[in-house]
Parts: C-alpha cells; sequence; structure tokens
C-alpha cells in the first residue's frame, strides 16, 4: 500500500501559508535555525526556486525531490487551497469526514484544544500542543458556516442561534475508544468560532508522583493534603495545570470510606468514587452556594474548582472550621500571594492563620524531546537575562524530529512552590505580613523559579521555555 501522505511536524507546517504551498508546489519539511528544507517536484527548476523562496522567507533554502502523487495527497492532508486562477479548489470540507480528520489529528499529537476560527476572508484550524497553538488547516469562508453546523448538530446545539454563546459536548467512539469533548461557540464580528476541549481519560488516573514535583515538594504536600481539616490552595495563571493538580490530589484520597464531593465549572472529567456537581450560576448553583449544601451532605473532603468572591471564601473557612478538608484554587502569582488575596477579600487574618494548611503555586513548562534534545557546553556561566540565576557548566536545547512532530519538546511538567502553614507563618498570616522571603530561605523551601531552574540544569527544559517564570523573582 502506497504511503498516504509525508509526516510532518506542526511547528514546521506553519513556514508556508496555505497560498505558499499550492503556488510553489512544495512542502515543509524541516526548519532549523536559519534553513528551511523543502519537498518538491522533481521537474522542479530548484535553481530559480531556491533563489526566490530565500528572498520571500530570508532564510538558506535546501530542496528534496518527492514523488508527485506523494507530494500531492500531502499538499492536500495539510494544506487547504482557497483560490487559484481557473477557479481550481480543493474542497476539504466535502471530504468525507473532515471534522473526525481534524480531531483525529489532534488527539494523535496529544493537542488539548481545537480552535476553529474565521477572519474575514478565510477560516481556519488551530490546535493546542503542549500550551502552544499551531495553525493546522486553512478553510474556505464559504465553507466554513458547514463546519461549524455539523458540529453544533453533533453537540446538540441550536443552530439557528447565532448572537449568543452555547456549550454542549460531543461523544464520538474512534477505534472502540470513546472521545469526549467539550464545545464552546461564541459569536465572533466574522461568525461564530469554536473551541473544541478534548477531553482524556488519562488525565483523572493521573499521580502526583507524575507531575512534576521534588521528592521534598511531595512529601510536604502529601502530608498537607492528608490532615483531617483545614484549606488546601494552589494558584497560579490559566491553563497551569491546577485542575490536574486536584484530580491527582483526589486520585490519592478516594477510597471507599471518604465522602468526596466537589463543585467544578464544568466538571470536565468523571471520577469514580467521587460526587461531582456542575456549576450552574444561570439556576442559582454558585460556588457558596454549593458548599453550603455540601455541608449538610455529611462530607470528608470538598473540592470547589475556584475560589473567586468573598462569599466563596467565607463558606471555605466554614467548612475548614467544622472539620472539613477543602481542595481549591485560586488566581494569585505566588504561593504566599494566596494569603494576601484572601486578606484582600475580606477574611479575617486569625481565621485564615487557624485554616490554611499549604499554599501552592505552580506553572507549565513544555519537556525537551528526549530522543533529540541537544547538549551544549558553556563555560561562560554567564549570568541569564533578567534573572539572579547563572547558565550552568551544559544544558540541553531544543532540535526537532519525527518522534516529537519537529517541535524539539514533548509533554508538559509543572514546577512548583510549596508552602507548608508552620506555627512561624501562622504567626506571619495573624500580622498580615506580605514578604517571608527570610523565612523560604532559612527553610531551604524553593521558589517558583528556583524548581524552573533545576528543572532546565537537569536537561528537562530549555531555557526558553523556563526563563519568564526565572524572570518573575528579579
Amino acid at each position: 500500500m502506497a504511503t498516504e501522505r509525508i509526516e510532518i511536524g506542526t511547528d514546521t507546517l506553519q513556514v508556508l501559508s496555505s497560498d505558499q504551498a499550492f503556488y510553489y508546489n512544495i512542502l515543509p519539511k524541516k526548519a532549523n535555525g536559519s534553513s528551511l528544507t523543502f519537498y518538491c517536484s522533481p521537474s522542479t527548476d530548484r535553481r530559480t526556486l531556491t533563489l526566490e523562496l530565500k528572498v520571500l522567507l530570508g532564510k538558506d533554502i535546501f530542496l528534496e525531490s518527492l514523488n508527485d502523487d506523494l507530494l500531492q495527497r500531502s499538499l492536500s492532508s495539510y494544506y487547504v487551497r482557497t483560490e487559484i486562477s481557473g477557479g481550481l479548489k480543493t474542497d476539504m470540507l466535502n471530504q468525507e469526514g473532515f471534522l473526525e480528520t481534524i480531531i483525529d489529528e489532534a488527539y494523535k499529537i496529544n493537542s488539548s484544544d481545537i480552535h476553529i476560527e474565521t477572519t474575514e476572508e478565510k477560516g481556519r484550524v488551530r490546535l493546542r500542543v503542549d500550551g502552544k497553538l499551531l495553525e493546522r488547516f486553512i478553510i474556505r469562508k464559504d465553507e466554513y458556516p458547514a463546519l461549524i453546523n455539523k458540529i453544533k448538530i453533533l453537540a446538540n446545539l441550536d443552530i439557528a442561534e447565532k448572537r449568543l454563546p452555547q456549550d454542549g459536548r460531543i461523544s464520538l467512539k474512534n477505534k472502540d475508544q470513546a472521545q469526549d469533548i467539550r464545545v464552546s461557540v461564541i459569536p465572533s464580528i466574522y461568525g461564530e468560532k469554536v473551541v473544541l476541549r478534548l477531553l482524556k481519560k488519562s488525565t483523572t488516573e493521573i499521580t502526583l508522583q507524575e507531575l512534576g514535583m521534588s521528592a521534598a515538594q511531595l512529601a510536604d504536600y502529601s502530608d498537607g493534603v492528608r490532615k483531617i481539616n483545614g484549606i488546601v490552595l494552589i494558584s497560579g495563571p490559566t491553563g497551569s495545570g491546577k485542575t490536574t493538580t486536584l484530580y491527582a490530589t483526589l486520585n490519592l484520597l478516594n477510597r471507599k470510606d471518604v465522602n468526596i464531593l466537589t463543585i467544578e465549572d464544568p466538571v470536565e472529567y468523571t471520577v469514580a468514587g467521587v460526587n461531582q456537581v456542575n456549576l450552574r450560576e444561570d439556576i442559582g448553583l454558585t460556588f457558596s452556594r454549593a458548599l453550603r449544601t455540601f455541608l449538610r451532605q455529611d462530607p470528608d473532603i470538598i473540592m470547589l474548582g475556584e475560589i473567586r468572591d468573598n462569599e466563596t471564601a467565607q463558606m471555605a473557612i466554614r467548612a475548614a472550621l467544622t472539620g472539613h478538608l477543602v481542595l481549591s484554587t485560586i488566581h494569585t502569582n505566588s504561593a504566599w500571594g494566596i494569603v494576601t488575596r484572601l486578606l484582600d477579600m475580606g477574611i479575617q487574618p486569625f481565621l485564615l492563620a487557624s485554616t490554611l494548611n499549604m499554599a501552592v503555586a505552580q506553572r507549565l513548562v513544555r519537556k525537551l524531546c528526549v530522543h533529540c534534545k541537544q547538549k551544549v557546553i558553556d563555560e561562560s556561566q554567564e549570568r541569564i537575562p533578567k534573572s539572579d540565576f547563572r547558565l550552568p557548566l551544559s544544558y540541553f536545547k531544543p532540535a526537532g524530529c519525527p518522534k516529537c512532530n519537529y517541535t524539539g519538546y514533548s509533554g508538559r511538567i509543572a514546577v512548583f512552590e510549596i508552602i507548608e502553614i508552620c506555627e512561624e507563618l501562622r504567626l506571619a498570616v495573624k500580622a498580615g505580613r506580605t514578604e517571608i522571603s527570610d523565612h523560604m530561605q532559612e527553610r531551604q523551601i524553593p521558589k517558583l523559579s528556583s524548581s524552573a531552574y533545576d528543572l532546565f540544569c537537569r536537561g528537562e527544559s530549555s531555557l526558553d521555555e523556563v526563563l519568564p517564570i526565572l524572570m518573575s523573582d528579579f
């Protein structure tokens, strides 16, 4: 059986637009710093094409011949032709199973989200892989509504409603595996934008050991969440892995003799043995109201998706004071910033000092591909810009290979800042102290920046990935 297409990395595909790929009849093979390698037809005038691409793209160009049939199949698979002279069009949306092809492609490269959106002239499909959005397909403007309607029908949404946001779910079966997809549709000035969140069962099976905590951090965190009462809060921006950490914590605590209740916005993954409730603010089912009801359900452990306001924070404090363990998230930039945020919400310092067990901050960074990462020897040990850290004698940088879709990265790992609230820190909370650097240094509690730097020195991630975290403490 003939090869259906050449496998090309998602980052590499973005060096050309669809129009450029079809106009020059080329397919990008590899992007490597200052040079680009393309597949072309054996009949191509390689000298002329090389010069033209060098001027167009501003990089050194290398060409490799590829069988015409395979080149065309690959081009049609990765790109969508909008219009060319003579009116010829590549009609991707009319091909059987185009939406399923997009979804299968997303699962194949371990994408977390599919963004389907439109501009004034065209539509496009982008996949979020390891936190980065990568453009994968271009869609003709006149075919875009048909794709959106198909998604709405599968998600049981109103195809006639184009003015208001809608949310739904799609359940598909592929090779005897269930694919659960959360659908969000919003109106934009050029048409509706759809985001498909791919919900993976593996997320609910993850353990704390897999998250990226050091041995000392894992021991501290495990001790903190095993206490019978109190509050454990995890902070970080959207997309920093807080929900995954909460699910890993539930997997640790979930036993037959424990009653666990959660209120989430929305429930993304179901966990056997855990009673999960969807937030429904439109009918009055808020975090605070659910918490008030939970206290009459004889819970041992309560998980809140997020503490957003004073009422929810007050109810969480009340739950902790009455003998329950409360797990939740909050938006702050550091672990100790959780204390400042709750005090700003109006929580009394003595109540917070009595209930807060642990404050955690986390971020996600991409992991270097173990198959292609390249070692760098640098004896200069110069200071890393805008940070207090210096380059180690040796470290690794991304390269790119078929295993990682030529991105140089494969998967993500979290870096943590974990502060266990000891008696000294309880006094600091009561006093409203906003700075505890001396305490952290004395107790050898690593900050986020230190955890990220250690990850870089161990060769698990690159300088580009950890640099924003290193700069945050400068």
